[in-house]
């Protein structure tokens, strides 16, 4: 008989990463076989144990991955509670049933990944996992050489932490304003406006252009496609593989 831990049979039905799986298992909201379930690491066989989240089947999906391209004005959710417009609309195109990998601020557009693979979730997300963030931004006035170089060697945000290094150069000059790329290693909440806001300029517009080097070339606002087995492969080899080994070394 095989059997999965039942966080995974969660991730893998598209319901969360494994992480959120654990969150589900903890709260009560997890059956199997009829009985709630709280153990996390609890192994069930997905082809014979009836599993239900909150009242529901739980049926395993083919992974499935997307990328696409957030237009501004969307919540990068599956709900929001004042009742903008979220990422499941867009979502809803795909046969399976897949979650966005991390978010994209409500003004800012770009590339966002979604899938039903917690544990490619799981390792794009996790903290020191140095995923590469592309952002073309545009700042309010003219950036001279010292702000370029304090947005290169990190600056103190408002909360005291300071950025770590990034890769930032000018892309085009206008009257008022300067568009800039930035390359981070790090996801801190309204990073690139909070650093803007540090040195002195607003920044006017952002849009993610890459995330772990997937870009949305070619998609217009509100698009989606699969992702082409070149990308899969060099987010599995450059982020699943090393996930793997830390959940091996740590006994996971």
């Amino acid at each position: 008989m095989a059997t999965e831990r039942l966080q995974k049979v969660l991730a893998q039905a598209g319901l969360a990463s494994r992480r959120g799986a654990e969150a589900l298992i903890t709260k009560g909201r997890v059956r199997v076989n009829g009985r709630i379930v709280k153990e996390l690491g609890t192994k069930v066989d997905p082809h014979r144990d009836r599993v239900e989240l909150d009242g529901r089947r739980v049926v395993a999906e083919k992974p499935a991955y997307y990328v696409i391209h957030k237009p501004r004005a969307v919540v990068s959710t599956l709900r929001d509670p004042e009742g903008r417009e979220t990422l499941a609309e867009i979502l809803r195109r795909a046969p399976e049933r897949v979650h966005p990998v991390g978010r994209l601020d409500y003004h800012t557009s770009g590339v966002i990944l979604a899938t039903n693979d917690g544990e490619l979730t799981d390792a794009l997300l996790r903290p020191h996992a140095a995923v590469p963030k592309v952002y073309q931004v545009k700042m309010q006035g003219h950036l001279d050489v010292p702000e370029l170089d304090a947005l290169r060697n990190g600056v103190v945000l408002d909360d005291g932490y300071r950025t770590r290094p990034a890769e930032v150069f000018v892309t085009r000059e206008e009257a008022r304003a300067t568009w800039v790329q930035i390359t981070l290693s790090e996801g801190k909440n309204r990073q690139i406006r909070r650093m803007g806001d540090a040195i002195g300029h607003t920044v006017l517009r952002l849009v993610r252009s890459a995330f772990a080097d997937v870009t949305s070339e070619g998609l217009r606002p509100g698009q989606m496609r699969p992702l082409t087995g070149k990308e899969l492969e060099r987010l599995k080899k450059r982020f699943v593989a090393p996930y793997r080994r830390e959940r091996a070394a740590a006994g996971g």
